[in-house]
């Protein structure tokens, strides 16, 4: 998402033996040790349908559940872009991916599946760390919009299958297990776009807070942009691609230190929507 700023019981428990449904047991029987409950994976936090079952749109946590903050990065690479990639451009960052690991933060990055195509041994480094979690940004990257910072449009009937080609090329590179969250391209969407998704199941996120960082050669004022405009719960959106934003590394290496300053704990977008959908 390239952008400048934009609004947008069971009744009884077998392991314990007939007995304790009243079943009556052999006298000497020697009874099995009780075994541990099978693990069942947790499902991501959601948000319910919006009105008339429209896809559910976050913008930030709870206001008032401490100094939690998620750092958001957008690996953006649109579909007719590979003679540009095949020509030597970088649409990858691992720097920044080091940096937030040398640094200890979690972060939330949206990935196109065009990326994931190009770059799928860094989309799976990225997709098997618990440090971070992937979410879909579209396989194109083109707007869901007309109108949208002359991005490519791509055609309403083709919405849902773009968001499900994204997963498919996840899974193709090896990630686990990615996110049922998806970022329009461009933060640009509609009512009707909303509608659309809504069989797809997931959540949009989009932010509160405008880094700044793309296109721009000035982490100073990417860093002051972000400290600026952090509050409790904010979502941050900044870049996860060299070519389009060279500042970000360098950047975040001042907003880290400075928001853990005044307290901020830094999160996966994953808790901040778990924690919205609590307070709800």
């Amino acid at each position: 998402m390239i952008i400048r700023v934009r609004r947008v019981a069971a009744a009884c428990a077998l392991g314990a033996a007939l007995t304790a449904c009243g079943a009556p047991s052999a006298p000497h029987a020697i009874r099995p040790a009780p075994t541990a409950p099978t693990a069942v994976p947790s499902r991501p936090p959601t948000l319910a349908p919006g009105p008339a079952g429209l896809t559910p749109v976050f913008k930030n946590g709870p206001r008032t559940d401490g100094k939690t903050v998620a750092l958001t990065f957008d690996a953006d690479m649109t579909a007719d872009q590979g003679p540009r990639a095949a020509a030597g451009e970088h649409f990858d960052n691992p720097q920044l991916i080091a940096t937030l690991r040398a640094l200890k933060v979690p972060a939330t990055v949206f990935m196109t599946g065009r990326w994931a195509d190009e770059y799928p041994a860094e989309a799976r480094d990225i997709g098997r760390d618990p440090q971070f979690e992937i979410a879909n940004h579209s396989y194109s990257h083109y707007a869901f919009t007309g109108d949208c910072y002359g991005l490519p449009t791509v055609s309403r009937d083709r919405m849902k299958a773009d968001v499900e080609r994204a997963y498919t090329a996840f899974k193709k590179a090896g990630v686990p297990n990615a996110m049922p969250y998806f970022r329009f391209p461009g933060g640009c969407y509609d009512r009707q776009a909303l509608k659309t998704l809504s069989a797809v199941g997931v959540t949009a996120v989009q932010w509160d807070v405008v880094s700044g960082d793309a296109f721009a050669t000035d982490s100073d004022a990417v860093a002051q942009q972000v400290l600026e405009g952090v509050q409790p719960g904010s979502v941050v959106v900044m870049h996860c691609t060299r070519s389009a934003a060279p500042a970000t590394e360098k950047a975040v290496r001042m907003i880290v230190p400075e928001l853990r300053k005044k307290g901020y704990r830094f999160v996966k977008v994953s808790e901040l929507i778990g924690a919205a959908d609590r307070h709800r």
